[in-house]
């Protein structure tokens, strides 16, 4: 008499278990990631409403977002123009050497700090803009 090979259910319950497992896993992938979803005219619109701290977070949120915020100059370009009311000098000198919007921001933002509490009365040992720390 020839023993039958035992069936082991488990094994195929599991295995079903693990399919839907990784396919709800790629589900939820797929529904986090709208960039790679969304036509890339929407992708935009919807980066250009974040602001400057927002934009950045997002650009560290995974490599499909940070390809599209990084790759997008236009999207600092308002940032930058903000920046412009304080730093106006050094934003325009920027502009002329070819720097790109996302450049000339990270360039210029601590400055822009630093001259915004200037103008409002922080350091009172500094005369005038040109003595600011670089």
């Amino acid at each position: 008499m020839q023993k039958s090979p035992k069936r082991n259910n488990n094994s195929r319950v599991s295995g079903i278990k693990l399919n839907s497992v990784d396919a709800e896993k790629a589900k939820k992938e797929s529904q986090n990631n709208f960039v790679e979803l969304l036509p890339p005219e929407v992708t935009f619109k919807i980066f250009s409403q974040l602001d400057m701290q927002s934009l950045c977070r997002a650009s560290i949120t995974c490599r499909s977002w940070n390809y599209t915020v990084r790759n997008s100059d236009s999207l600092w370009k308002p940032h930058c123009l903000t920046l412009r009311a304080v730093c106006q000098r050094e934003v325009d000198n920027d502009l002329k050497s070819g720097y790109s919007w996302r450049v000339i921001l990270r360039r210029n933002y601590q400055k822009s700090k630093v001259k915004h509490e200037w103008l409002s009365g922080r350091y009172s040992n500094i005369c005038s803009p040109l003595s600011l720390p670089e």
